[in-house]
């Protein structure tokens, strides 16, 4: 009987070893990018039926519930196959479809992608700002602006590190693409503003400049845009952010003066992907 005892608390004492224990179950091959920015972010493209068909490596968590959007209850907080839309429950094409895309294309088949996207159409970068969001949550006064912020809990920077903290418990944070600009335009102070929220991201993730890069977009330049006088101080955010990078928006077709056509999207994306990709190489 002492010999039975004896045993059953080996094997309590073994199992209770082995669960603290336990290693982090995040996949190494999961590389995860955080997406945040306004309306290109958000996407405005039409979505076609070549951007219907996704590899089931690339993944979007879901950042809010659109249980109505398709057949599929799409819920917040879990992984779900890139097909677009990607922001919100009712958008349109955006940079991170075809930054995803290409990156499964050119990686190992044992790697998946995923992407985090939290934007807010018409937004002043300082709604990204965790100390300074409610002084720019009604930039714009209509009600449309009010209750895109209202969909992210009124906080959209809270909301995006919320979700990428579900993210880091199954796969590896790897980059953080940015695309805002047009409602600053002309804002020489713009670069000072992205540090302090990127550095915060990097805080409040407890993630690595050297191993998370920032990746910012040129906003629209074709002929009679509105806001191309930004690209400059855009091109300005590497002085200021030593781990930051500028993809350009040369040549990238638009729909109207502030937004990217379809194909301007997927040829933006793509070259997000081509500077990620490169980075991941060194």
């Amino acid at each position: 009987m002492y010999k039975k005892v004896l045993i059953s608390i080996i094997i309590c004492i073994t199992i209770a070893t082995l669960s603290s224990c336990k290693t982090d179950t995040a996949d190494p091959n999961f590389y995860v990018y955080l997406c945040f920015g306004q309306s290109n972010m958000e996407g405005q493209g039409a979505i076609e039926i070549i951007d219907k068909e996704v590899d089931s490596r690339f993944l979007v968590m879901q950042t809010l519930d659109c249980p109505k959007l398709d057949e599929l209850a799409r819920v917040k907080g879990s992984w779900r196959k890139a097909t677009p839309p990607l922001s919100q429950c009712i958008t349109g094409l955006s940079p991170a479809d075809y930054f995803g895309r290409t990156m499964v294309e050119n990686l190992p088949k044992s790697s998946r992608v995923g992407v985090i996207n939290v934007a807010v159409a018409g937004c002043d970068i300082r709604l990204f700002d965790k100390d300074l969001y409610k002084n720019y949550d009604t930039t714009y006064k209509e009600k449309w602006f009010t209750d895109k912020i209202a969909l992210y809990g009124g906080n959209p920077y809270k909301h995006l590190i919320n979700m990428a903290k579900i993210a880091k418990k199954e796969g590896v944070i790897k980059g953080i693409l940015l695309h805002q600009g047009e409602t600053n335009a002309g804002d020489t102070q713009w670069p000072n503003y992205v540090k302090k929220i990127y550095n915060d991201m990097l805080i409040d993730l407890s993630l690595d400049a050297s191993t998370v890069p920032l990746l910012a977009g040129e906003v629209v330049a074709v002929k009679g845009s509105c806001c191309s006088q930004m690209n400059p101080i855009i091109n300005q955010l590497p002085a200021i952010i030593k781990s930051s990078h500028i993809i350009s928006s040369q040549n990238c077709t638009a729909k109207d003066k502030a937004h990217f056509d379809s194909e301007g999207y997927r040829e933006l994306g793509k070259r997000y992907a081509l500077k990620a990709l490169e980075l991941l190489s060194k």
